[in-house]
This record gives structure tokens, sequence and C-alpha cells, in this order.
């Protein structure tokens, strides 16, 4: 026993003298690349074991034909082990290069994500499919921000115009009555009612901004309550329908089966049914319709009959300051109306999206179900 203790000794310590040189070298090559660090540690092994092999056999007083094929056996075995150890740092290396070209084009625009090669070890690997999720996350990021922008440089103009008109109708009243141009009572006060309908026209407008900035700052506070998605319809139609009987147009409402309940803060939800109310309105030509509809499911479906969204515009529907083919405008409003709706139903949780059905669009508004029993109240 003391035998094997001591030829147990004696290899353990040479070995550890090899794994000690071993050490020293891969702190000097830190530097160099995997692959040349990968044969570092294999040369160090294979040299543990033929020391060790070595000191025992020395030990043991074998004939030195057993020494030396001992050493042919560890010679051939430490080849085998070099080679390999050479294969996989080159394999090692080829993923670490396409890692760093792949790093060098994470978040430029045009350049193909980094992408895992399909060699390489499981761990580059995933750090490959890091590197692709973040590239991916970038360019999205960049596209919202680049949309953003766009959105922003448009809201800017329109708001810039819709400013302008009636601020020159203000001014050019204001100054009509100072100079005295008009005397008649009649046409006085018809200058005055312009001066009101302008400056009501430019409170609209910065409420509009007002309720707008805070919905997408995130500091719109809601007071939730339960409230009957029936009872909110009938508001939003008694609302409305002055603006659709000046235009020519026929607006109705129905509520399908049963009506839920809601939580919803009433004022802000009441505003968004009212601006998709007030939009399908004005996009609507005289002698046409709009009809609302209201589901069990919390959802409302407004359509109108004005002849749908262009394609390629169904997208940007909901975008700040978009208000598509002017011809179709007729120059009414800012274009936040859609956008502020979007922002205050999904304040509430909810989802808006509209597509082209029959002779017109449909905006579809989604809210989440109250609580309590089945989430229903009677339809009014």
């Amino acid at each position: 026993m003391n035998r094997d203790l001591e030829l147990v000794m004696l290899a353990g310590g040479t070995a550890l003298v090899a794994g000690l040189a071993g050490w020293i070298a891969l702190h000097l090559l830190r530097r160099q690349s995997v692959g040349v660090q990968v044969v570092v540690v294999a040369l160090t092994a294979v040299a543990a074991v033929a020391l060790g092999s070595r000191v025992a056999v020395r030990n043991m007083l074998l004939s030195d034909e057993d020494l030396s094929a001992l050493d042919a056996v560890v010679l051939a075995a430490g080849s085998v082990g070099v080679v390999t150890a050479l294969l996989l740092g080159r394999r090692v290396g080829r993923a670490g290069a396409s890692l760093v070209e792949g790093a060098r084009t994470v978040g430029l625009e045009g350049a193909p994500p980094p992408g895992p090669r399909s060699d390489a070890p499981r761990e580059l690997a995933r750090l490959a499919a890091e590197l692709d999720d973040a590239s991916t996350r970038l360019r999205e990021a960049r596209e919202r921000e680049q949309a953003l922008d766009r959105s922003r440089r448009e809201l800017v103009a329109w708001v810039s115009h819709d400013l302008r008109t009636p601020l020159a109708g203000i001014q050019a009243v204001t100054e009509a009555l100072e100079d005295g141009v008009v005397t008649e009572p009649e046409t006085i006060a018809r200058y005055h009612r312009t001066l009101r309908e302008e400056a009501q026209r430019l409170s609209l407008l910065i409420d509009d901004l007002f309720e707008l900035s805070r919905a997408q700052a995130g500091v719109l506070r809601l007071d939730l309550a339960p409230l009957s998605l029936s009872d909110l319809v009938s508001d939003a139609l008694a609302a409305a329908t002055p603006v659709a009987e000046a235009r020519g147009v026929d607006l109705a409402g129905r509520v399908v089966g049963p009506a839920p309940v809601i939580e919803a803060s009433a004022p802000e939800l009441l505003r968004a049914l009212r601006n998709v109310l007030d939009n399908a309105i004005r996009h609507t030509p005289p002698d046409g319709s709009v009809r609302v509809e209201a589901g069990a499911h919390a959802w409302v479906a407004i359509a109108d009959t004005g002849g749908g969204i262009p394609e390629d515009d169904l997208a940007r529907v909901f975008d700040v300051a978009f208000r598509g083919d002017p011809a179709r405008t007729k120059g009414d409003g800012a274009g936040l109306g859609l956008a502020i709706a979007r922002s205050l139903v999904e304040a509430h949780g909810g989802d808006i999206s509209v597509r082209n059905a029959d002779a017109g669009a449909c905006v579809t508004l989604r809210l989440p179900l109250g609580e309590g029993s089945g989430g229903v109240a009677s339809a009014r």
C-alpha cells in the first residue's frame, strides 16, 4: 500500500509541475487566440501524463523495452489529442471571428443579422443568437424612432397650419372691427361670432395637443369604474347626432346581445368614441351613413360609407398628424383625433383597429370586461 501511495505521489507531483507550467504558458499567451490556448491545454495534459508515467515506470524498475513502449503509446495518444485540439481551436476561432464580424455590424442600417454558425459550440451559438436578437431589437427601435420622428415633423407642420388659419381669421376680423370697416349691427354680430368660433377652434386644438401629450407621456390618470357599454355608446351617439345632421349623414347604433359592463373612465373613453365617430362622419358624404354596433364581448364597431381608406394608409391611420388624402379630409382638424382615440383606448388596456368593409371603413374598439357577475348589464 505504501508503494502504491508513493507512486501516486510521484506521478501526481510530476503532473502538478506540468500543470503549473501549462498555467504559466496560458497566462503568457492570454491575449492569443482561443485556438492557441486550446492547443496549450492539450499539450499540458499530454505532458502531465507523459511525465507522470515515466516517473512511475522508472520507480517501478521496468525494462527499457517497457519504457519505450510506454513512450510510443503516450506519443501516439498525445498526437491525437494535439491534432484534435487544433481542430477544435480552429473551429472555435472561426466561430469567434464570425461573432466579431456580427458584433461589428449590429445596429448598422441594412446590415444582415449576425446569425449563429452551424458548427459553433453551444455557448458561442447562444451568444450569436443573442447578438441576432439584439440586432433585431435595435433595428425595430430605429424604425420606431424614425416613424416617431416622421410623425413629429408632420404634427409640427399640421399644427402650424391649423394654428395659423384661425389666428389669421381672428386678426383679420379684429382689424376690421378696429378700423370701423363694418358698421351694420348684423355684420358686427357675425364678426363677433366668427371670433368666438375661431377662438373655440384654437381651444379645441390646444386641448387635443394637451390630451395627446398626457397619454403618450404615460401620465394620464384614469378613474376606473363599472360602466355599461350601452350607456357609453348612447352618450357618444347623442353628442355626435347634431354634427351628423348638419352634414346630412344618417347616424344610428345598436347593441348586439346583452350589453357588457366594462372597467373604464367614462370621460376619456367617451372622448375616444367621439373622436372615432367625428372622423367617420367627417369622411362620409351627404346622404351617407354611419353605423355603430356594440357587442357582448366589449367591442364597438363604427362603420361609414365614405369609400374606404387606401390600403397603403391603413397602417398609419392612428399615427399622430396623419390625415391621408387631402381631398378626403376637407382640412378639418390636425389629424389628432384617431391618435388620441388609440392612446385612450390603449390606456384602458384595450386595442383599436381599422379595416375596409363594404362601402367604407370600419374602426373596431375592443375593451377589457369589468369584474363582477358576468360583466353584463341591461341595455339602454
